[in-house]
């Protein structure tokens, strides 16, 4: 009997250890760099430990990495295994069907990113940058740097297209219209003329954050 225990307790151990395994590994095969181990999982740490990777994302892909912070701040208080009603999915909670597929493609991959991986805070930190540099992309035409990260905020969690259309529902001349406001002026607008109540609050609270870290 007490043979057959020990070998059911070792049994149990092999398997979490071999479960761990998969997961971390899952991560390495797509960053490879073992100073951010610690963050190749889906447990709840203390948000301080991503700052060096959400630097490194936003370096990698050219976006402000304090907007990264408040993004991640407002959709899931740095929790990585939070899923919406909508399946939005981790820290920046992505949508497979559409910012992970929109960011796979970016980095030149097929298809779109799964449940288990939006949930691995590697991942899905770099995922989320990598579709937040989509969103600058597609913005640039916005002069004003401040005004352009107020629509980048808004095209985050509401899309470019509802954000422009606010404007007009020519594309070149939505971003004319705005070139020709100030920040405060743009950021009154959405407040008063997005057809979504979800993209104004946003844009409020995530603000709020990112100038709290500058």
């Amino acid at each position: 009997m007490k043979i057959y225990i020990i070998y059911s307790v070792g049994i149990l151990f092999l398997t979490a250890c071999a479960q761990r395994n998969v997961e971390e590994n899952i991560g390495r095969t797509l960053y490879t760099d073992s100073k951010y181990a610690i963050i190749y999982s889906s447990k709840r740490i203390t948000p301080s430990i991503y700052n060096d990777y959400i630097h490194r994302c936003a370096m990698n892909y050219g976006v402000d990495a304090s907007l990264v912070k408040a993004i991640i701040q407002v959709e899931s208080n740095y929790d990585p295994t939070v899923i919406s009603k909508s399946n939005a999915v981790g820290l920046m909670q992505l949508k497979a069907d559409t910012a992970g597929k929109d960011a796979y493609r970016l980095k030149g991959w097929k298809g779109k990113p799964s449940i288990h991986e939006l949930k691995n805070a590697a991942i899905n930190i770099d995922l989320g940058t990598a579709y937040l540099s989509i969103l600058q992309k597609q913005l640039e035409g916005i002069i004003n740097l401040k005004t352009r990260r107020y629509a980048i905020i808004v095209a985050y969690v509401n899309g470019v297209s509802a954000l422009l259309k606010t404007f007009s529902i020519d594309r070149n001349y939505a971003i004319k219209k705005i070139n020709r406001l100030n920040p405060e002026q743009f950021f009154q607008h959405i407040q008063s003329h997005h057809p979504s109540t979800q993209a104004q609050r946003y844009l409020f609270k995530v603000n709020s954050i990112y100038i709290e870290q500058n």
